[in-house]
């Protein structure tokens, strides 16, 4: 079961990049709008769940709110960088290198940050399944030689492309660990961490509702002062893309809340949810229609094999 609820953060993540592009709208429209819906469904969590639940102790404490505000923020570089990415890279290829650099960087910090790869073996294999995510994804993303992309999508930019995909990884990688790693330093007691029956619900459940509002507060700032959307961050798209941020957040808190779990840890969690790539790479190909050679599909097809098997590794290291 546990492992089941793991999985629904790949799905209602790996669909989000096919829904804001339903959606429509600016890279900034699609952010602010995600952040909305995701401040619905965070507020919403912590009225409906948290308080009823883990209480006003949980709900109201302080330092539950600095992590939970900080990593919102963290999240807001991440997805702009992100639907940055999408556009200029296109989805089937933004998507599964967004994918693998999550599944790089998270696995690294769990494993060296937090302690979760304990043994030769856990790094030997661990290692491998980074390789193998890494090599995937540049399968995945490989350009077709004799066509040129500027025809399919007007606003390919590869240099902007990389560069927002990067800027995203490192904003979505402190958002992925910053609850745990301040867990710990000791900044969130083990005892508040561990609530209730060491299964971290309440800890992760409670975050949510002060992330959304860190997650609409970045949004904003980054829309108005460096994507320069001031006048048009309120139209009609920003309003549908809430869709967005509801199916986002519904991965959001399955995510942290398997994060939390020692059953699976960050590392697994974080992978697990990345598993999304074959949602956003193949419904941008087939859903949304991003046209592909057949030499592309099969690089495609074996990439995505080989960031699946990559994170299964990943996922079973403590079997190991």
């Amino acid at each position: 079961m546990s492992i089941l609820i793991a999985l629904i953060p790949a799905i209602a993540w790996g669909s989000s990049g096919i829904v804001t592009n339903k959606m429509g709208g600016s890279a900034g429209q699609g952010t602010l709008g995600m952040t909305f819906g995701a401040l619905i469904f965070g507020l919403g969590t912590m009225l409906f769940y948290v308080i009823p639940t883990a209480g006003l102790s949980f709900a109201l404490d302080r330092r539950i709110w600095v992590v939970g505000f900080v990593s919102g923020l963290f999240w807001a570089v991440g997805t702009a960088g992100q639907f940055v990415g999408f556009k200029k890279l296109g989805v089937s290829v933004g998507n599964p290198l967004s994918t693998a650099g999550q599944i790089v960087t998270n696995a690294l910090m769990a494993a060296a940050v937090l302690g979760e790869w304990t043994t030769g073996k856990m790094w030997l294999f661990g290692s491998l399944a980074i390789l193998a995510v890494m090599v995937g994804a540049v399968l995945t993303a490989l350009p077709d030689s004799k066509s040129d992309v500027r025809e399919l999508n007007p606003e390919y930019n590869l240099k902007t492309g990389l560069l927002a995909v990067a800027i995203s990884t490192a904003g979505f990688m402190m958002y992925f660990v910053f609850p745990n790693l301040l867990a710990k330093v000791g900044y969130i007691s083990a005892v508040i961490k561990a609530a209730p029956h060491d299964t971290g619900l309440y800890y992760m459940t409670s975050i949510v509702g002060p992330q959304s509002i860190g997650q609409v507060l970045g949004a904003l700032i980054i829309v108005v002062f460096f994507m320069k959307e001031r006048k048009t961050m309120f139209q009609a798209a920003t309003w549908r893309n809430i869709v967005t941020g509801l199916v986002w957040a519904t991965g959001n808190i399955f995510m942290f809340i398997s994060a939390a779990n020692p059953a699976i840890g960050q590392a697994v969690a974080a992978t697990l949810s990345q598993m999304g790539i074959i949602v956003g790479t193949f419904g941008g190909i087939y859903i949304l229609g991003e046209k592909k050679t057949n030499r592309q599909m099969v690089f495609i097809v074996i990439g995505a094999v080989l960031v699946l098997l990559g994170g299964i590794l990943i996922a079973e290291l403590k079997n190991i």
